[in-house]
């Protein structure tokens, strides 16, 4: 099987994201003061998303490695400060890039999604957090399944059931589950939803039926007096395994949601909104372009 270079991908990336920039990203005025940017916005964003597919964790040691392997496709590449504040600033561009892609492939207009958390740790559980500028946001919550006490939020995502993250939002990690998910659910309209028993409650879900017209579908405790239909448990379960597998790809391919090493809630969102980018990308990148990023191999359809 043929594989592809960093340098083959970084240049595919940055053609989609420097088309979709050029078409619909801001129209800076001619007349605007100040030296014009010798890097591009689009350079910026390009090495957002990449970050994803190259295994370094560390901004430090992952703008070292562009600088000292990929200068002659970066040759105005930032300092990690620079960097850092043109990042901040492009978040809400990546994240009208990513919904320009969904659009595109029509992933939104499917009719039944996953429903799923996952815990987003930025500091140590016993270490002070009163001058972090994460105080008074993040919250300390806590994930059975992991048996994971931690301080930090809460990452609350729809995907559909082939995977495909559609949208997605960071709440304390004190939110009940159920109160996470009507922040998102509210963008969705005559749809199912599937998720796992931090959903349940018939109350819940009525009051979710009533305002949205979704339903939402959980397997039910054995202690419960209403129980679905053993086969509809069966499938859930099923089901269940799905979204474990789905969000756990999210979570554990490139950057961990768990190690985002974020200091700012600023920062997390930046890199949040870069990794969720990133992962959508991935399917256009195997299915447009035949390329798998987790091997940097390229498909045989696409290699001749």
């Amino acid at each position: 099987m043929t594989s592809i270079t960093i340098s083959d991908l970084l240049t595919i990336l940055f053609v989609l994201v420097d088309d979709w920039y050029q078409s619909y990203g801001p129209k800076t005025p001619k007349s605007k003061p100040g030296v014009k940017p010798v890097f591009k916005d689009s350079e910026v964003m390009t090495l957002m998303l990449a970050q994803d597919y190259i295994p370094y964790p560390s901004e430090t040691q992952y703008l070292g490695f562009i600088r000292a392997n990929y200068l002659a496709l970066f040759p105005n590449l930032l300092d990690q400060s620079q960097y850092n504040r043109r990042s901040r600033a492009l978040r809400g561009w990546v994240e009208q890039f990513r919904r320009h892609c969904l659009v595109t492939k029509g992933w939104h207009l499917h009719s039944q999604f996953l429903l799923d958390t996952k815990p987003v740790p930025v500091m140590g559980y016993k270490r002070h957090k009163r001058h972090s500028d994460f105080a008074g946001s993040a919250g300390y919550g806590r994930c059975v399944a992991r048996k994971l006490r931690y301080f930090g939020y809460k990452l609350v995502a729809v995907a559909t059931l082939s995977g495909i993250p559609i949208v997605y939002d960071l709440v304390p990690a004190n939110t009940d589950e159920r109160a996470a998910a009507e922040t998102i659910l509210d963008y969705f309209s005559f749809c199912d939803f599937f998720g796992d028993k931090g959903f349940l409650g018939l109350a819940w879900q009525t009051k979710v039926f009533d305002q949205t017209n979704n339903l939402v579908w959980t397997p039910c405790r054995s202690n419960q007096h209403r129980q679905n239909d053993r086969r509809l448990d069966r499938w859930l379960n099923s089901t269940r395994e799905r979204i474990e597998g789905v969000f756990h790809e999210v979570q554990n391919t490139g950057r961990n949601l768990e190690r985002l090493l974020a200091k700012t809630v600023e920062g997390l969102c930046t890199r949040i909104a870069a990794k969720m980018t990133s992962h959508l990308l991935r399917r256009i990148l195997l299915v447009d372009f035949g390329i798998n990023v987790q091997t940097f191999e390229l498909l045989p359809a696409f290699s001749a």
